[in-house]
């Protein structure tokens, strides 16, 4: 029997996955990591955190497997995308790395659309120039830490920072790459016309490499530590959402995924990069070999709950909390809520927007906000669907996974919002399924990542849409949209008072 590894760096914990060729799991460790904030809309983390929790967890993992430690042929990662880690001559870290959700950088996206141009960047990159993203954090470094900058020979990604400790080996794989805004997308190389036009040293741009390569095997120091063989390939992995997209199935043209995690993300198999899609959504280079994928981001999707629970129900756990919403109709009894808590991102790229409850009043109770809660997510992952709809594509079966694939009051809420079949899959491992499918297949293990899909890949309950729910929703959520256009500039002005 062979075995494989997926670890997934996420935004607060690292998620290591054991799983043998038939695709189920065998072991599974998660080890937590703290976030940084000094100010309102910094965030950052100790790389080293990464390194250390992903070598514990590496241990966990070998020590409780039974088997012959030879048979874990492969080990893969997905990690969080965008963040900046910025290394010296030596690669050593030279600062905390930036992270994906870190909004500081507003003058450097409007520096980056009066150099290039709005029109000539999605030409280039496929994507607007974000807050989110590396090279605008890249622009706020060399500003504001000029002597930081100055030092710096090469700036990766959290997960290939991670795998470079591990191997020694450094790369940067396409699917992360497409998230720096430094990538032609179209032609898979770095842009020279974007180094150039921002004084970004073309060497600073790490080797680009397939998500499926295998780099080699993990060094003699961190086989003492951990225990990994040397005879285990180590395969450069993917960015989380490619690597859910994989771990979903997502393979082929009309499929598509909506995926609940901290940040929530509505994402779609292209089989090549044409479509104009105007920047609505990301156009981002897939795990899968020479294919693409669109995605919409909803910044504060789960985290949006999470917020609830710790001010709200800190005592209590998440399915108590959501418990009794299925006696709340749908709509909350007129109270909407937007979740736009650190801004957002897709439709309305606004680091300034802040979430808001409409329509309150004295005969609401707490699991009407709670509803509210999860309908607001819901609707704002909603928004990126229609943009895929308008854009010609057909999406009538959507595989939920992630925190929205644990609670089924929440599955059938998506299925009514959505208007589609939302799919819950037996083993809902997201991101880290798709990182260890990326070891099996990158091992050799199997031909085609879809044969390792048709493996590890099975369906657990289907929710359809109830025709009288789709049609009230349809009615609140022209409603919720509505709500940003007339927030926008109060929560602009409400920016002197955060601070």
């Amino acid at each position: 029997m062979s075995y494989f590894i997926g670890i997934d760096l996420g935004t607060s914990a690292v998620k290591l996955l054991l799983v043998n060729e038939h695709g189920d799991v065998v072991n599974e460790v998660s080890k937590s990591y703290p976030l940084i904030q000094e100010k309102t809309g910094y965030s950052e983390q100790n790389p080293e955190d990464w390194v250390r929790q992903t070598i514990e967890g590496l241990s966990e993992l070998v020590q409780t497997f039974t088997g012959n430690r030879e048979d874990i042929k492969g080990m893969s990662f997905s990690g969080q995308m965008h963040g900046l880690v910025l290394l010296d001559e030596n690669n050593e870290v030279l600062r905390h790395a930036i992270l994906w959700n870190d909004t500081r950088t507003t003058k450097q996206c409007k520096q980056i659309y009066e150099t290039m141009g709005e029109e000539r960047v999605l030409e280039v990159t496929k994507n607007p120039a974000l807050e989110g993203f590396t090279l605008p954090k890249l622009m706020w470094v060399q500003e504001n830490e000029p002597a930081i900058f100055k030092k710096a020979r090469r700036f990766v990604l959290p997960k290939d920072y991670v795998r470079y400790r591990l191997t020694g080996e450094i790369h940067m794989e396409y699917s992360d790459a497409a998230g720096t805004l430094l990538l032609d997308v179209l032609n898979w190389e770095w842009s020279e016309e974007m180094c150039d036009a921002f004084g970004i040293d073309r060497s600073l741009c790490p080797s680009l490499v397939e998500s499926t390569t295998d780099i080699g095997s993990v060094t003699r120091e961190i086989t003492e530590q951990s225990g990994i063989s040397k005879v285990t390939s180590v395969i450069a992995g993917g960015a989380d959402n490619a690597c859910g997209a994989v771990g979903s199935g997502i393979l082929s043209e009309g499929k598509t995924f909506c995926s609940i995690g901290t940040s929530g993300v509505v994402l779609s198999y292209e089989k090549d990069g044409d479509k104009e899609l105007g920047g609505n959504v990301h156009y981002f280079n897939h795990a899968v070999p020479d294919a693409y994928y669109t995605m919409g981001v909803t910044l504060s999707a789960g985290n949006s709950l999470r917020w609830f629970k710790d001010v709200f129900a800190e005592r209590e756990d998440f399915d108590t909390m959501l418990a009794d919403i299925e006696t709340v109709p749908p709509g909350s009894k007129g109270l909407l809520f937007t979740p736009f808590l650190d801004g957002e991102r897709t439709p309305h790229a606004d680091a300034s927007i802040r979430a808001s409850f409409i329509g309150m009043d004295s005969s609401h109770e707490r699991k009407d906000f709670a509803r509210a809660v999860l309908e607001g997510i819901t609707f704002s992952l909603c928004e990126s669907i229609e943009i895929f709809r308008k854009s010609g594509k057909t999406v009538d079966t959507i595989v939920s996974i992630g925190g929205g694939a644990k609670n089924e009051s929440w599955l059938q809420m998506q299925a009514d919002v959505f208007n589609a079949t939302v799919v819950k899959l037996k083993s809902e491992q997201g991101p880290a399924m798709g990182a260890a499918m990326l070891a099996a297949f990158g091992s050799g293990a199997f031909t085609s990542l879809q044969a390792c899909a048709n493996r590890f890949i099975r369906e657990d309950k289907v929710f359809q849409p109830d025709p009288g729910r789709v049609e009230t929703y349809k009615q609140l959520f022209r409603i919720y949209q509505d709500v940003y256009a007339n927030t926008a500039a109060l929560n602009q002005r409400l920016m002197t008072f955060r601070n």
